[in-house]
C-alpha cells in the first residue's frame, strides 16, 4: 500500500463529513482531518498542508468557491476536489475556472467517489491506488 495522503475534507453538514471521513478511512490509505467552513479550511490548509481538499461549495461564512481561491493563492498546485448537491454547470464552470481539479456530486455512488478522489490524486502526482 501507498503512503497514507492526508485529505481535508471541508462541509458544514456533519453528516456529510461522517460519511466521506468512513469512506476515505474504510479505503485504508487517507488520513482525513476536517473543517466546518471555508474560513476554517483555509487556515487548517494552510496550517496543515494536506495532500489534498475535498471541499463542499455551499458553506456559510466563505463558500467553497473563494475558499478554493484562497487555498490556490496559499498553493498554486493544491489539488482540491469540488462536492455539491448542485451540479449546476455554472457551478462547475465556476469551480474548474478557479482551479479544482475535479468535481463530484454528492448523491455519486460512494464506490465511484472513492475512484474519483484516487483518480484526481494519480492524475496531480499524489498516488491514490490502494
Amino acid at each position: 500500500m501507498s503512503e497514507k495522503k492526508t485529505i481535508l475534507l471541508v462541509d458544514d453538514e456533519d453528516h456529510i463529513r461522517a460519511f466521506i471521513r468512513a469512506l476515505l478511512r474504510h479505503a485504508g490509505n487517507f488520513h482525513v482531518i476536517e473543517a466546518g467552513d471555508g474560513e476554517e479550511g483555509v487556515r487548517m490548509f494552510a496550517d496543515q498542508k494536506p495532500d489534498a481538499v475535498l471541499m463542499d461549495i455551499n458553506m456559510p461564512k466563505m463558500d467553497g468557491v473563494e475558499a478554493l481561491r484562497k487555498m490556490r493563492e496559499i498553493d498554486d498546485q493544491a489539488t482540491v476536489i469540488m462536492l455539491t448537491a448542485k451540479a449546476t454547470e455554472y457551478a462547475v464552470r465556476e469551480c474548474l475556472h478557479a482551479g479544482a481539479a475535479n468535481f463530484i456530486r454528492k448523491d455519486t455512488p460512494k464506490e465511484r467517489v472513492l475512484e474519483l478522489v484516487k483518480e484526481t490524486l494519480a492524475e496531480h502526482g499524489l498516488g491514490g491506488e490502494t
